[in-house]
């Protein structure tokens, strides 16, 4: 499916949207079904602590919805040991392949970029390969892992993405006036 990433559009919301909570859950029952094993069908004690941020801690929820208003996708940003997280980021897989996921990494690098980041950081796992492959694509490099994830979840593959800050951009923007 290929689609018009242009004709989406972003909000911000709270984490307890529900439109944001219903991705969430799908996220949820996704990573479960791809980790979860007759031997281990939950996660351990420490992965489930290295994997639970209280809401109060993301610092934007974004959405994005479609054409008629559905939401198809979710993202957000915490700040993590002085850095920039991406956190639980999804998209409803009717929806893969429309450029939504594109149009949400974009707004999330945005959005840490105005606060003066200058890399974002993230986590998956190697059971997510499409995950994998879509980070690299956008410029994200692999990176070690890092805490709370390389003792916890040690099979855990991070990333990180140098950001250009957008007051960094600011001067030379002005010094064309």
């Amino acid at each position: 499916m290929s689609g018009n990433p242009a004709a989406v559009t972003l909000e911000i919301v709270d984490f307890e949207d529900p439109r944001a909570a219903r991705l969430r859950d799908l996220l949820t029952d996704e990573l479960l079904a791809r980790y979860a094993t007759e031997e281990e069908p939950h996660l351990s004690e420490a992965a489930q602590k290295a994997l639970s941020v209280p809401p109060q801690d993301f610092i934007a929820n974004v959405l994005v919805l479609n054409t008629v208003g559905e939401a198809i996708g979710h993202g957000a940003l915490r700040r993590l040991n002085g850095e920039w997280e991406v956190k639980r980021v999804i998209t409803d897989p009717a929806a893969r392949g429309t450029g939504a996921a594109t149009v949400l990494m974009a707004e999330l690098e945005r959005i840490a970029a105005s606060a003066g980041a200058r890399r974002v950081i993230l986590q998956t796992g190697g059971k997510q390969p499409e995950a994998e492959a879509f980070y690299r694509k956008l410029g994200y490099r692999q990176i070690p892992n890092y805490p709370p994830y390389e003792d916890a979840i040690p099979s855990s593959i991070c990333f990180a993405k140098q950001l250009q800050p957008m007051k960094d951009r600011l001067p030379s923007v002005l010094g064309q006036e």
